[in-house]
């Protein structure tokens, strides 16, 4: 399916583009061929197929979600620039 320019121009318009005219032809050729794909694609036999809204096994492959053992003070404050009373020191924001 080739779009002509008016197409081009009226997709352009929806999507707030402006375009010079070497890439409304541009677009003319890269969206045609998108479109002539998406024709290909429609004509494969996908009765066999069942729909799906995931590629992926319904199942879940991450660890259990278990409570565990936070850092100590210690190593929480360990590389921080500057600590003062078990907390960050940052500079202050206004003055």
């Amino acid at each position: 399916m080739t779009l002509t320019l008016k197409e081009v121009d009226h997709i352009a318009l929806l999507a707030r583009l402006e375009l010079s005219d070497e890439e409304k032809q541009r677009y003319q050729q890269q969206l045609s061929h998108i479109l002539d794909h998406v024709a290909q694609l429609q004509k494969l036999d996908t009765s066999q197929t069942e729909p799906t809204s995931s590629v992926q096994p319904k199942s879940s492959r991450l660890r259990a979600d278990e409570p565990r053992p936070g850092l100590s003070i210690g190593q929480t404050l360990g590389n921080a620039p500057d600590a003062e009373a078990d907390q960050f020191r940052v500079p202050p924001v206004f003055d």
